[in-house]
């Protein structure tokens, strides 16, 4: 039987509008390979204002997650928002599910709409791909922040107790959540005051139907391509030279520890700035 109300979906139609309000338009970027990248971009682009780039974490699509910081940025930047690959809108045919496939899929949608010079700004697992983005487009990335991403993960930090678990399938569990259960523990992860046990399931139930089923399996993919990969080691990860900002958060559980971070980007990565 279908429902006949959404929490999640109204609140999806209300973030579209608030979006709209702030000056972004949605739009589709076939690129011609077999993906479809969804992206919020300035209705107007203003060629007086730098260009920022706001790259989403695991979860809900991109709206959800950088409501608050297009309401601020919108003012001073040409603010782009996309969904990235199986996340949200975007969706590809092709069988890529790397960070580094991710960044080059938000690189082309750029390239589409004129920007060539920009900053980005990755958050969670949107950090690892900005992070690439830097990497690989270093002429076309001015600036990057780079927030609670534990780009320099190695695969013995997790036997050795630096990550909230210990296994990719635990971790996709919690990350992409099936259950009012798991979507708690996750809550209880991402939030230093979490709501959770105040939220009736029903509500939870509704946020994982609209946002966690359709592409499940392919993010549980993406996941363990991502962060907790077999054999990966910090002397792999390019170096990069921009202006880079670190942001972590010490109260929860979900990236690794701030000081490895740091230590990451100051010794191994050779980032610009702090």
């Amino acid at each position: 039987m279908p429902k006949c109300f959404s929490f999640t979906a109204t609140k999806n139609r209300c973030l579209k509008s608030s979006f709209s309000s702030r000056g972004l338009r949605s739009t589709f970027t076939d690129l011609k390979d077999g993906t479809v990248m969804h992206c919020w971009v300035p209705k107007t682009r203003k060629p007086t204002r730098p260009d920022v780039v706001l790259i989403h974490g695991f979860g809900a699509n991109s709206m959800w997650q950088w409501s608050e910081t297009v309401r601020i940025l919108s003012r001073h930047f040409n603010v782009y928002v996309p969904d990235l690959v199986f996340f949200g809108d975007s969706y590809t045919t092709r069988p890529e599910r790397t960070e580094s496939f991710q960044a080059q899929c938000v690189k082309r949608v750029m390239e589409a709409n004129s920007v060539t010079k920009m900053s980005v700004v990755g958050l969670s697992y949107g950090g690892f791909v900005a992070y690439q983005m830097v990497a690989q487009f270093g002429d076309c990335v001015e600036k990057a922040v780079i927030c609670c991403a534990g780009v320099c993960l190695e695969e013995k930090d997790l036997k050795e107790g630096l990550f909230a678990v210990s296994s990719v399938e635990d971790a996709a569990n919690i990350l992409l959540p099936q259950t009012a259960e798991k979507m708690r523990e996750l809550m209880g992860y991402t939030f230093v005051k979490a709501p959770a046990k105040v939220l009736p399931s029903c509500l939870l139930t509704d946020f994982i139907d609209e946002m966690f089923t359709q592409y499940v399996c392919r993010g549980e993919e993406e996941f363990s391509h991502l962060a907790i990969a077999k054999d990966r080691k910090l002397s792999d990860l390019p170096k990069i030279t921009q202006p880079t900002l670190i942001v972590w958060e010490i109260k929860t559980n979900i990236s690794l520890s701030g000081p490895q971070i740091e230590k990451a980007f100051r010794g191994e990565c050779s980032a610009g700035s702090h």
